[in-house]
């Protein structure tokens, strides 16, 4: 399996990024879309950009202060086309990471470019694609969205994708998780009062805590490794909130799924 660099870096530009500013009416602008319409997946990526400031930056600079991340940092190997080869993903052992990841963006009908071309829809996007190592890591955090449901065990129904973004909040402290969260949370307990929606999701954001932080993680690794024993060393806590709401409650609310 070949992972070059830059195969999903389109734009080789020698200018500087371009900082971020935090716009909350924007972001605000775009959830009302989101509550109106869950479809609009487009809005998730305007609310990220629009809160993200310098959380990106930041989260690259942690990366080199681990013990792995000047190496993944060097290699800048795009996520996204390891995700995409089915044919090794085929090649990994049953119940391995990538194996269930494999498996669930196939039942599910998703696949790590959809989420790539959903982001692309926003225009201000582009700068993802950019050949610049916080552009690679902000591509990298976008393409390990799906393969983080597999890790936590977090559905992509309503319920799940509310949880998810709380403990992605946890682990990136990127303030439009935070609001997109809360906003799926309260939506979810207005619906559904007698379900523990918003102890769910609270759950979520502190299992997301104790966990290890994943966006320091060698996924090609990862990817052949048995899931329940990367969970395990990855100190990933069982769900147990999420799987006390019937699936057919999960399904309702607001929450969008974040792949197409």
């Amino acid at each position: 399996m070949s992972l070059a660099a830059n195969d999903n870096a389109t734009v080789a530009a020698d200018a500087p990024l371009k900082p971020l500013r935090i716009e909350p009416m924007k972001a605000l602008r775009a959830l009302g879309r989101l509550l109106k319409d869950k479809e609009d997946t487009q809005q998730v990526f305007v609310i990220m950009r629009a809160l993200s400031g310098a959380s990106t930056a930041r989260g690259y600079a942690r990366l080199l202060k681990t013990a792995k991340g000047g190496r993944l940092a060097y290699r800048r190997d795009e996520l996204a086309k390891a995700l995409s080869d089915t044919e090794y993903l085929k090649s990994l052992p049953a119940g391995s990471v990538g194996a269930t990841y494999l498996h669930f963006t196939t039942s599910e009908n998703i696949s790590a470019q959809g989420l790539i071309d959903e982001s692309r829809k926003v225009e201000e996007e582009r700068d993802i694609d950019r050949e610049h190592p916080i552009a690679w890591y902000d591509r990298r955090l976008r393409d390990a969205h799906d393969l983080w449901h597999v890790l936590t065990g977090y559905g992509r129904d309503a319920v799940g994708e509310a949880c998810l973004v709380a403990f992605s909040y946890a682990q990136t402290r990127s303030p439009g998780f935070a609001l997109i969260g809360l906003a799926g949370a309260l939506k979810l307990k207005r619906e559904f009062p007698n379900q523990p929606m918003l102890r769910a999701v609270w759950q979520a954001y502190r299992n997301g805590r104790k966990s290890a932080w994943l966006p320091g993680e060698d996924y090609l690794a990862l990817l052949a490794e048995p899931l329940d024993a990367a969970r395990a060393r990855l100190h990933i806590q069982e769900p147990t909130l999420y799987h006390s709401v019937p699936a057919e409650i999960r399904t309702g609310g607001m929450m969008p799924a974040m792949a197409a």
